[in-house]
C-alpha cells in the first residue's frame, strides 16, 4: 500500500451547539491526538510539542477544538496557523455552524448554559454576539459545515467521510455496521449479511454488549461458520480492493447488517477494519450506524 500521509492538523472550530463536540470525539474515536478548547496563541507550541516525540511516537493526525471558550482574539488564528504551519504539518480548519432555531432548540433541549451567558446576555444575544467574534474563523475556513438539518449519526458519518480519512490519493476504507431493520446503507459500495450467522443476542450474558466487546468477539471467533465467513470475506476483500484504487473515487464504504446492527454487523465491521490496518491500508475507519 502507499506510505503514510503527511502530519495533518485539523482545526474544529464554530457556534456553541453546532456539533463541534461532536465532531471533536469522531477524530479523537479514529486515532486523531485531539485538544479541546486550545487557546489560539498555544497552537504553535501545541503542535511543536506533540511532533517532538521521539521518532515512531509522535502522532500523524491531530485535532484541536478552538472556539469562543478560550476568550482570546479569534481573528489571530490566520497568524498561528501559519505559525504552526512552520514545522511542516498541514493544517485545515473546519467551521461548523447552524441556523438560529436549530441552536435555541438544542440549548433548550439540553439545558446547557452558553459559553458568553457569563456577558450577561440571553441565550439569541449570547448566539448573535458568538456569530460576530467567530466570523473571522469563518471567512478563513476550508469547509463551512451547517449541521441544522443533521442528526449525530449524520454528522459522524460526514465527518468520517468528508473530513477524517485521507484527503490525497489513497483510497480510504469505511467499514460500517447497520440494522437490517432500518434499511441498508444507500452509499455502501459492497453489502454483506451476518444474519446467516449465530447471533449472540440469544445469549443472555452478551445480549448486553456489543461487537466490539470482548465477550461478543471470543463467542463469534468460536463458530466454525463465522470463521469461514471472515475467511471468505478477506479473500474478496484482498482481492477486489486494491483494483478500486485506479478509480477516482476517494473512499469506498464496505456495509455489513443485521437484525438489530449491535452484535455481528458491529464484529465484522471491527475484525474487516483490523485486518485492512493489518495488510498497510492507510487510512482506515469504522462507522457503527445504529451503535455511535
Amino acid at each position: 500500500m502507499n506510505q503514510s500521509a503527511p502530519s495533518t492538523l485539523i482545526i474544529v472550530s464554530g457556534l456553541s451547539g453546532s456539533g463541534k463536540s461532536v465532531a471533536l470525539k469522531t477524530f479523537e474515536d479514529l486515532d486523531y491526538y485531539c485538544s479541546d478548547n486550545l487557546p489560539i496563541n498555544l497552537l504553535p507550541e501545541f503542535v511543536r510539542s506533540v511532533l517532538g516525540e521521539p521518532d515512531g511516537a509522535a502522532p500523524q493526525r491531530l485535532a484541536v477544538g478552538i472556539d469562543v471558550r478560550g476568550r482570546s482574539d479569534l481573528s489571530q488564528l490566520s497568524r498561528w496557523r501559519r505559525a504552526a504551519q512552520e514545522y511542516g504539518i498541514e493544517a485545515r480548519l473546519l467551521f461548523f455552524e447552524a441556523d438560529d432555531e436549530t441552536l435555541l432548540k438544542r440549548y433548550a433541549d439540553t439545558r446547557r448554559r452558553h459559553p458568553l451567558s457569563h456577558l450577561g446576555l440571553s441565550l439569541p444575544e449570547a448566539i448573535a454576539r458568538e456569530r460576530e467574534l467567530t466570523a473571522p474563523l469563518r471567512r478563513e475556513a476550508h469547509a463551512v459545515i451547517d449541521t441544522s438539518n443533521l442528526n449525530v449519526h449524520q454528522l459522524r458519518r460526514r465527518v468520517v467521510t468528508e473530513f477524517a480519512l485521507s484527503q490525497d490519493s489513497n483510497l480510504s476504507l469505511l467499514f460500517e455496521s447497520f440494522a437490517y431493520k432500518r434499511g441498508v446503507p444507500a452509499e455502501a459500495d459492497f453489502v454483506f449479511d451476518a444474519r446467516v450467522l449465530p447471533n449472540p443476542h440469544w445469549d443472555p450474558e452478551l445480549r448486553s454488549l456489543s461487537g466490539r466487546d470482548r465477550g461478543v468477539r471470543e463467542y463469534l471467533e468460536t463458530q466454525p461458520e463465522v470463521i469461514r465467513y471472515v475467511a471468505q470475506l478477506i479473500d474478496f476483500l484482498d482481492t477486489w480492493l486494491p483494483k478500486l484504487g485506479n478509480d477516482t473515487r476517494s473512499y469506498v464504504t464496505v456495509a455489513f447488517g443485521c437484525t438489530g446492527g449491535k452484535h455481528r454487523s458491529v464484529y465484522l465491521a471491527e475484525r474487516l477494519a483490523r485486518h485492512a490496518r493489518e495488510q498497510g491500508w492507510p487510512d482506515v475507519a469504522t462507522f457503527h450506524r445504529e451503535q455511535d
